[in-house]
This record gives C-alpha cells, structure tokens and sequence, in this order.
C-alpha cells in the first residue's frame, strides 16, 4: 500500500472574519466575471473589450492578494519573527510567493 506524500493542509490564522467574507465576495465577484469573459471569447466580441475586462479580472486578483498578503504579514510573518516559528523559512516561502 502507498502512503500519500501529500503534506497536510495548513490553516490561516488570525483571519479577521469581514475582511474573509469581503475576499470571498470579491472571488465569487471574479468568478462572475471570469464566466462574463468566457462569453465574450465565444461571442467573438472585440479585442479590445475583452482585454479591458480581463484587466479588471487581474486587478480584482491583486486586490485579494495584497489583503491575503496583508494578513500573512501580521500573523504569520510576526508570530515568526517574534520567536514562535522559523522566522528565515517564513520569510523565504513569502517572497517565493511573491517572485513566481
């Protein structure tokens, strides 16, 4: 029998539950879009509009990432660096993150 080396799921912690909430409505929001751009590709509408809208699509992404980011730094990062984890590990696997 194999055993799985799938490393165990991680949990955020210190999630402000509004600020949860308002990233997945701006996800559900993107979704719709992304569903909106889909249609237009179909519809063979023009170049341009559809570049427009995919803009909107990866602006709306940087948004959640910067309040995904926000919150990693004030949890996570400063748990690390205040003592309570590897503070070198954590900082490395953000600005790996980051740099992809």
């Amino acid at each position: 029998m194999k055993h799985s080396t799938k490393p165990a799921a991680r949990h955020a912690h210190g999630v402000d539950p509004a600020i949860k909430q308002k990233n997945l409505a701006r996800l559900r929001r993107i979704e719709g879009q992304v569903r909106g751009l889909a249609r237009m590709v179909e519809d063979d509408r023009y170049c341009i509009d559809i570049l427009d809208q995919v803009a909107a699509v990866q602006k709306a992404l940087r948004a959640v990432s910067a309040e995904l980011v926000k919150n990693h730094l004030h949890h996570c990062v400063r748990h690390a660096l205040a003592g309570d984890g590897d503070a070198d590990a954590t900082v490395d696997e953000l600005v790996a993150v980051l740099t992809r």
